[in-house]
């Protein structure tokens, strides 16, 4: 069965270093992170690896429609726990960039919980230090990263403290964009 397949072989030691590698993207914008470990159904091992760190059973997750499949959903369900969920509802969700949008279909927070807000993992074809400038915390002068465009992250930013919070993925690769981070063309 799918279902059981594809999750962390050591459970306590890849866990805890994908956990690492997710914080450290985080921290840093705009730094990519190498990860193994798992692998979904119909998603990349970084997504995967990010599922199976930051989703648990009480974390919902929507499935945008170009990742969406019963095998995932099986998965989740199997490694997770995770209820799958519409987009105004969900914590986390998965999906690439055109599937997930709009961005404000998703939990914004709110000025007395701006932690109340999505994350969304987002999977790209490739992730390379070039392209849009990012500068912000975490960033000493200026870091870069290839986003599938600008304009929404800079109007997500000036929601700030509100806005949701990103993680790209592709293949084995992965890097954060929280909302704090300025982005420009």
């Amino acid at each position: 069965m799918i279902a059981l397949e594809g999750g962390f072989a050591d459970v306590p030691v890849e866990a805890s270093r994908a956990f690492r590698a997710v914080l450290e993207a985080m921290a840093r914008p705009g730094r990519i992170e190498a990860v193994t470990g798992a692998q979904a159904p119909g998603l990349s091992v970084a997504a995967s690896v990010v599922a199976l760190t930051l989703i648990d059973g009480t974390t919902p997750v929507f499935l945008a429609e170009d990742v969406d499949s019963p095998a995932l959903r099986q998965w989740l369900a199997f490694h997770t726990g995770a209820p799958v969920v519409e987009r105004s509802a969900a914590m986390f969700a998965l999906g690439g960039w055109a599937a997930l949008g709009p961005l404000g279909a998703f939990a914004q927070g709110t000025p007395e919980y701006p932690d109340r807000s999505a994350t969304l993992i987002v999977e790209v074809d490739r992730l390379e230090n070039a392209g849009a400038k990012l500068t912000g915390p975490g960033i000493e002068r200026e870091a870069r990263l290839n986003l599938p465009e600008v304009e929404a992250f800079a109007a997500n930013r000036a929601q700030f403290p509100l806005g949701v919070d990103f993680i790209f993925c592709a293949g084995d690769r992965l890097a954060g964009l929280p909302r704090s981070t300025r982005v420009e063309g």
